[in-house]
């Protein structure tokens, strides 16, 4: 199957799973998605509504457009900022919350803001929504890099972030556990690295290079990929695992080499990728085992390199926001 277009992209993203389905029908209660403007929020809402729940998406919403799609696909709007004094207060009190709001990018010179987006507004909304089931996202940046030659951190490895934006969202799991340990609120700590699609990701950066003749870097020599599409239905599944204290759940796909990811969407664009630098002992890597048991099967890695060398191939469109990936010192 080729992925032609924007509108059969974001269907395929936000299908519901059949399982997800009937998660749903035993979960009580409307979803509120605290964040829902960002990369995953909209493929994430429009799977929930499609799933049988009422959706509410608040967000600054600065795309009118995406806006205007996210109620043509169901899904009820607010636009605010969460940051705002009494923002979270106004917002209409749901059982179910998936706290979505984060700032990676752009951190480096406004460790600040990151700090405010990352560690303080998940307390906030912890302390608004106390009693709500939260599945909150984090990011397998809390765990130090790994050595290359294991399955990568499971749920219970030493945590160790490396940079001031990792040390933000370990800051976010500590203040959500504070507020779930005090106030009895059950929460899930979603672990994700790295989610793909075929505008934005991992794989997108890696067939960009290729194609454009750029050096494919391979100092971050390994890296675990998702397809968007089952990370979402992990996450809105994952509401039957919160828990006071925090559950914790890694997501993601298996330990992959950039080499080899590299090699195999050369064959596909029909362009030998140009290879860089050592691979380096070490990687942010994550053992998502448990994910996989529990949820899986997953889309095959084979289908999504070759949706995205035929979507790069075309000239498909691009979010045109490189992931940085590579990056080993933590500065994003």
């Amino acid at each position: 199957m080729d992925i032609t277009s924007d509108d059969q992209l974001d269907e395929l993203l936000s299908r519901p799973p059949p399982a997800l389905v009937a998660s749903f029908a035993r979960l009580d209660g409307d979803l509120l998605v605290l964040g829902a403007g960002g990369k995953m929020g909209p493929s994430l809402a429009r799977m929930a509504a499609r799933a049988g729940k009422r959706v509410i998406a608040a967000s600054r919403f600065s795309d009118a457009a995406l806006r205007q799609r996210l109620e043509g696909w169901g899904v009820e709007t607010i636009a605010c900022d969460l940051l705002e004094p009494g923002a979270l207060a106004r917002l209409p009190r749901c059982p179910n919350v998936v706290y979505m709001a984060a700032r990676k990018f752009g951190s480096s010179g406004a460790e600040w803001e990151t700090w405010a987006t990352n560690a303080y507004l998940p307390g906030e909304a912890a302390r608004v929504f106390a009693g709500s089931r939260i599945v909150a996202f984090s990011t397998g940046n809390v765990y130090p890099l790994w050595p290359v030659d294991s399955e990568g951190p499971d749920e219970g490895a030493p945590l160790g972030p490396v940079g001031e934006y990792a040390q933000s969202c370990l800051g976010r799991e500590r203040v959500l556990e504070h507020f779930s340990r005090r106030d009895g609120t059950k929460v899930v700590l979603l672990r994700l690295n790295y989610a793909v699609e075929l505008r934005y990701g991992v794989l997108v950066d890696l067939a960009g290079r290729i194609a454009a003749g750029t050096p494919v870097d391979l100092g971050m020599g390994h890296v675990n990929v998702i397809w968007q599409g089952d990370a979402n239905a992990v996450a809105l599944q994952a509401f039957e695992l919160c828990a006071s204290p925090p559950a914790v759940l890694n997501v993601s796909g298996p330990v992959v080499r950039v080499r080899e990811l590299a090699e195999r969407l050369g064959q596909l664009l029909g362009r030998a990728p140009q290879l860089t630098g050592v691979e380096q002992p070490t990687a942010l890597l994550s053992n998502a085992a448990r994910c996989r048991e529990r949820y899986g099967p997953f889309v095959d890695l084979d289908a999504i390199l070759a949706w995205v060398a035929h979507w790069v191939g075309r000239g498909g469109s691009s979010l045109g926001k490189p992931t940085k990936f590579e990056v080993r010192d933590g500065r994003f």
